[in-house]
């Protein structure tokens, strides 16, 4: 390489890697206090629906206060990384009150990831209704994904983990372990599944080949979604999600093991999807939100995806859903970043968490 080459290149990596020096916006604790906070949704009358993983649901006000642990939750398998992950509500909340839950179900030896669907009443849930469970059970407390979307067409997707010590289930097109799998409303197999014949892959099967996927968002002007999951040590992605795709795991990666062996000697394949993003070392990546509001001009058209060990967000420019652009925010707060959402307010919001547990918070992003 050029010395040429080499200065632009470090030019670029200094401009999209440092912490914006003038900071165009101002951080404001909604609430604090949280117990390990997983998930944020936001009701039509402006509260916030917050999952926490130790298997609790609770509606906070826009003054910030914290409500009573809402009643009838399924019972959730808690344990390591287990516990109530996404809470999403259904399009038509307004008229039906039906949400959808993402948790850890089972037993220390048998467990998955599953999804209920339920009708929101103010304190309880009623007419609870298991729509999908994860069919491959394992025995780790790991890895389970997690992560629901709404598409614009009414269906709903969920992440799910490889288990960590079943990775080569990912590549199995019949397990649905290491996946994003998509449903109906109802938890049936939408008849335009790439695989809804189950000839060559389980029908639920939407992509294939992922670790860990945490993040799940869309742009909804150009239908795009977009996933990131985390790494082993390193090789923390961000890819474009598209029907059938395999996306490599653990057949190419950019990590290694824990242990500092290598995983496979193959950074891309023919026939396998490349991220858009590679964070090494890694970031752990945790909740994701795609911006279009008019609060930020020039966040517009960004992914901002929260980070674990580097405690802040980063805002992923796009251009063509590609990354051309990193920048870090939000460092100040000094938390590990659990959820990142766009606000039906055109805001940020985000959910921290403390690793001892009981010091989360939620904080809007607002203009300065």
């Amino acid at each position: 390489m050029s010395l040429v080459k080499i200065v632009v290149s470090l030019t670029i990596l200094i401009a999209i890697s440092l912490p914006a020096k003038a900071q165009n916006y101002r951080l404001e604790t909604i609430s604090d206090g949280l117990d390990y906070p997983w998930s944020v949704a936001f009701l039509p009358s402006g509260n916030f629906l917050v999952s926490f993983l130790g298997g609790e649901l609770r509606e906070i006000s826009v003054q910030g206060d914290v409500g009573q642990a809402i009643e009838n939750l399924p019972s959730t398998y808690r344990a390591s990384q287990g516990g109530l992950f996404d809470v999403v509500l259904d399009p038509n909340f307004q008229s039906n009150r039906r949400i959808y839950l993402a948790f850890a179900h089972g037993t220390a030896k048998q467990n998955g990831t599953r999804v209920i669907s339920a009708r929101y009443d103010g304190s309880k849930l009623v007419d609870v209704r298991p729509i999908f469970t994860v069919k491959n059970n394992k025995d780790t407390p790991v890895h389970y994904g997690g992560r629901l979307l709404f598409m614009q067409d009414g269906t709903l997707l969920l992440t799910t983990g490889d288990g960590f010590n079943y990775r080569e289930a990912a590549q199995d097109p019949f397990n649905q372990m290491g996946k994003i799998v998509r449903m109906n409303k109802d938890g049936s197999v939408p008849a335009d599944n790439p695989f809804a014949d189950g000839q060559h892959a389980d029908p639920y099967v939407y992509t294939l080949g992922h670790r860990n996927p945490q993040g799940l968002t869309h742009d909804s002007t150009s239908n795009t979604i977009y996933m990131h999951e985390h790494g082993p040590r390193g090789g923390d992605e961000v890819n474009t999600v598209k029907a059938g795709d395999n996306y490599g795991w653990p057949v190419t990666t950019d990590g290694v093991n824990y242990s500092g062996a290598k995983i496979s000697p193959f950074r891309e394949l023919e026939g396998i999807t490349a991220p858009t993003q590679v964070w090494t070392p890694s970031v752990a990546p945790s909740g994701m939100a795609y911006y279009s509001g008019t609060k930020f001009s020039k966040w517009r058209n960004s992914l901002f995806v929260g980070t674990l060990v580097n405690k802040d967000v980063r805002r992923l420019q796009l251009e063509q859903g590609k990354v051309v652009g990193e920048q870090i925010l939000f460092s100040e707060i000094d938390q590990r970043i659990r959820d990142v959402r766009t606000g039906p307010d055109g805001l940020l919001y985000l959910l921290t968490e403390d690793p001892a547990g009981g010091n989360g918070q939620l904080i809007r992003v607002s203009p300065k």
